[in-house]
């Protein structure tokens, strides 16, 4: 039997020490310490299919929380059948010992655990609601008190109007209206839509 161990974390600019450290102390060597570095949407990580490939049933796969199999209650159902039924492997939740596939493994004890992980998937699930909900209501509320999101809005000098019509009688090249304005070509055209919009208010 050999032992693996499985992280993953959102972005590359967050870090799996947490999740690593306690793998290091059980003595899981490097070489099995799996991790992926990006949003757990699905299951095509690098790192997870490379686990995949060198499992083998009898394997021990330590998480540190059931929320590294799957962002949703049907996914972490899902790939929990997978790993412990169809791949023959034990898993154990660091968070969590009552989730470790090696223990009673007898009909009482497979009847815990699969409770265990329902309520705990379950849970997740609705933590990641929640969070979602939270944001869009932080948004919503924040744009309805003037907070814009997104880069800096850049506005034309004030002679802005001058230059177009220097533009636009073939007076002036898009190149050189640019460079005095400091607008990008995109924003340039943006603006251009803004000014004849107010005109024709």
């Amino acid at each position: 039997m050999n032992t693996y161990g499985y992280s993953r974390v959102s972005s590359a600019d967050q870090h799996e020490d947490r999740q690593t450290l306690g793998m290091s102390e059980l003595n899981i060597p490097p070489s099995h310490i799996f991790t992926d570095k990006q949003s757990g949407k699905d299951f095509n990580r690098p790192a997870y299919q490379a686990l995949l490939k060198q499992v083998v049933p009898g394997d021990l796969i330590y998480i540190k929380s059931i929320d590294r199999l799957g962002r949703n209650y049907n996914e972490i159902q899902n790939e929990w059948r997978v790993l412990t039924q169809e791949r023959g492997v034990d898993i154990a939740v660091m968070d969590m010992p009552l989730l470790d596939t090696r223990l009673n493994k007898d009909l009482m004890g497979t009847f815990i655990a699969d409770l265990v992980l329902q309520i705990l998937s379950f849970v997740a699930h609705s933590e990641r609601d929640a969070i979602r909900k939270r944001q869009a209501e932080g948004i919503a509320a924040a744009r309805a008190r003037g907070v814009r999101f997104g880069g800096p809005v850049i506005k034309p000098p004030e002679h802005f109007p001058a230059l177009v019509k220097q533009w636009e009688r073939g007076k002036l090249p898009l190149k050189e209206l640019l460079e005095q304005t400091g607008l990008k070509e995109s924003t340039f055209y943006r603006r251009l839509r803004e000014l004849r919009a107010g005109k024709r208010k």
